[in-house]
């Protein structure tokens, strides 16, 4: 394994670092310690022949003026959370609101806004980084001093691991995923529409106002988020489905039957002209997909690419939306003396 650290640029006159983990078969992982954020992932095709296959920018300014969440940490919780409140142990506490009257994706300043302390780890088989950050008591309204570490491991199977750690000294709730979009046509060279997925759930968590879950969970059956087959991702993009027109795509929520924490493989992405596959195993009980609705082609990406409507996908293991404000939801609050402990494995492949 190679690995290397380089200069990515300031914030607020503090140096940050790119962090480059290569292994032997050609796959490229590159994390800034802003925002513990993916930059670039290079991963060979069926020929051999590598490309980024996620979306990003070249230095750290421009993480700093882009508001599309590239490759970060998400934190302290994913997604939305309804009017900006929520409760723990009958204290009502109030949270920066961000998306009209709601929260999302952390706050204001989340977790992929601030600078995390980052190291490089090694094993016999693997390397990766450990980033590091401690969230303070009422950070974004937060309760609670959350200690919280990520572990990102390039293994020479071609597997790219996500381990989130937490710990905290007073109960808060805790929801962490990353927000990397990806194209495994390589960033910037087209849209994704043509890319088969299986997303192995049942059911999903169906959204009313404000994209905020209704509480109830609902069979994907006969609906336009039935991924148990392989489905090419614009089959059934514009269908008119109130739950894909009112986001201009999909930005849903499924849930898995792994409520005892097992690790299942969620999901599998094959791009059919590079032939690249990629598998994603967690033992997190939700995933969200998103496919980059809302860029509209003003977002310059990595090498001057713009990046357009559909270019990316992201699949944001998780905890359901808005989970501290819905009883039928588990419980996502994090108490003291407890850990909390995820791992998301990013499995990269290709078919002839």
């Amino acid at each position: 394994m190679k690995i290397t650290q380089s200069d990515f640029g300031t914030v607020e006159n503090k140096a940050v670092s790119l962090y480059t983990i290569e292994n032997s078969n050609g796959v490229t992982l590159a994390i800034t310690n802003y925002g513990a954020t993916i930059v670039s992932l290079d991963v060979p095709d069926r020929s051999g022949n590598s490309d980024d296959i996620v979306l990003g920018h070249d230095n750290v300014a421009s993480y700093i003026k882009d508001s599309s969440y590239f490759g970060c940490v998400i934190g302290r919780v994913a997604n939305r959370t309804a009017g900006s409140k929520i409760i723990v142990d009958d204290v009502e506490y109030p949270l920066s609101n961000n998306e009209g009257a709601n929260h999302l994706h952390g706050g204001i300043k989340g977790f992929d806004k601030v600078i995390w302390d980052a190291s490089f780890v090694e094993t016999a088989d693997s390397a990766g980084l450990k980033c590091t950050y401690l969230s303070k008591d009422g950070e974004e309204g937060y309760p609670g001093n959350l200690s919280c570490t990520i572990l990102y491991i390039l293994t020479e199977d071609n597997e790219f691991k996500v381990e989130y750690q937490a710990t905290t000294d007073k109960a808060t709730p805790v929801n962490l995923t990353n927000h990397s979009y990806f194209n495994l046509a390589g960033h910037g060279n087209g849209n994704v529409l043509d890319h088969s997925i299986i997303i192995n759930a049942e059911r999903f968590t169906p959204f009313g106002d404000g994209l905020i879950p209704t509480g109830e969970y609902r069979s994907v059956a006969n609906t336009p988020l039935d991924f148990r087959t392989a489905t090419v991702i614009g089959a059934r993009i514009d269908t008119g489905d109130e739950q894909l027109k009112t986001t201009d795509g999909y930005d849903n929520n499924w849930v898995f039957d792994n409520d005892d924490g097992t690790l299942i493989l969620a999901a599998t992405v094959t791009e059919p002209n590079s032939g690249r596959v990629m598998e994603v195993w967690t033992n997190k009980p939700a995933m969200q997909l998103y496919t980059a609705n809302h860029l509209d082609g003003s977002t310059i990406g990595k090498q001057g690419k713009v990046y357009r409507q559909y270019q990316g996908f992201c699949l944001e293991t998780q905890f359901p939306p808005n989970s501290p404000n819905e009883p039928q939801f588990p419980d996502i609050t994090l108490r003291p003396g407890q850990r909390y402990e995820y791992t998301t494995i990013f499995k990269f492949s290709t078919v002839s």
